[in-house]
């Protein structure tokens, strides 16, 4: 599915071609989705990051709720917090997704609530860059569950995954640019592709961790500034999208 530009990118190699530079710094000013707590020209990879993952009772948002998150601090690549909160989903769990992540109504009951849990989460997710793998999932879920809670969730400003308007980095979308020979690109099918460590697949935090070192094994073939990342991530994402609704769309003839 590579389909690589070749004007303001930086494949295969991580640097750019020459004579663009200028070109990119002056496009990336403009670029949406950034939050704005940092300079879009700075390198990514020395920002706060923070990777975000949950176990739910479902696949939707708007009616399913999160029983654990797990949200892993990443420093210059480096694992600087890793913490996975179980929560009651005010809901049974079940079985189909109970045989995913292995977590029961017995294990969940008398675990906080999302509403209790949210002060821990906010101090965790403040003023860093928020990644997930197969970010759409995860970003639907973590703004679903903030519509429910009711009043200020913090003071000053909301950190950036609370944001309508941030992009989250998701590692999937440059799986599916840059590893061309690689089948599958599920998490678990890349970690082993890069050989990273996997030992507690479905569960939040473990899944959380190899996401950030699948991330940091994939930078190599990423634009180095924020902007650019975020600029490439949306239109690639949005043509990955598109691709996928013409072959289910054929698979349905």
């Amino acid at each position: 599915m590579a389909s690589h530009e070749h004007i303001g990118t930086c494949f295969p190699t991580g640097r750019h071609y020459p004579g663009i530079a200028a070109r990119i710094a002056a496009a990336i000013q403009d670029v949406e989705g950034l939050a704005d707590e940092y300079d879009a020209a700075r390198a990514w990879t020395e920002l706060p990051l923070v990777v975000i993952d949950f176990e739910t009772t479902g696949t939707d948002a708007s009616t399913d709720r999160v029983i654990e998150i797990g949200m892993v601090g990443f420093d210059r690549g480096e694992v600087t917090f890793c913490e996975g909160l179980l929560m009651d989903p005010g809901m049974p769990i079940p079985e189909e997704s109970r045989a995913i992540h292995g977590i029961s109504d017995e294990e969940v009951a008398g675990a906080p609530s999302f509403a209790e849990v949210l002060p821990r989460i906010v101090e965790l997710l403040q003023g860093r860059v928020p990644v997930a793998y197969n970010a759409s999932f995860d970003r639907g879920f973590l703004l679903a569950e903030l519509e429910r809670v009711e009043g200020v969730v913090a003071d000053g400003p909301l950190p950036p995954a609370f944001r309508q308007e941030v992009v989250w980095i998701d590692p999937l979308v440059w799986a599916r640019e840059t590893l061309d020979k690689l089948k599958r690109k599920r998490l678990v099918d890349v970690a082993e592709h890069f050989g990273v460590p996997l030992e507690q697949a479905h569960r939040a935090a473990g899944d959380a961790e190899a996401t950030g070192h699948v991330l940091m094994k994939l930078a190599p073939k990423m634009p180095e500034p924020y902007g650019e990342l975020v600029r490439l991530q949306r239109r690639y994402a949005a043509r990955q999208e598109a691709e996928f609704a013409r072959f289910r769309s054929m698979r349905r003839r």
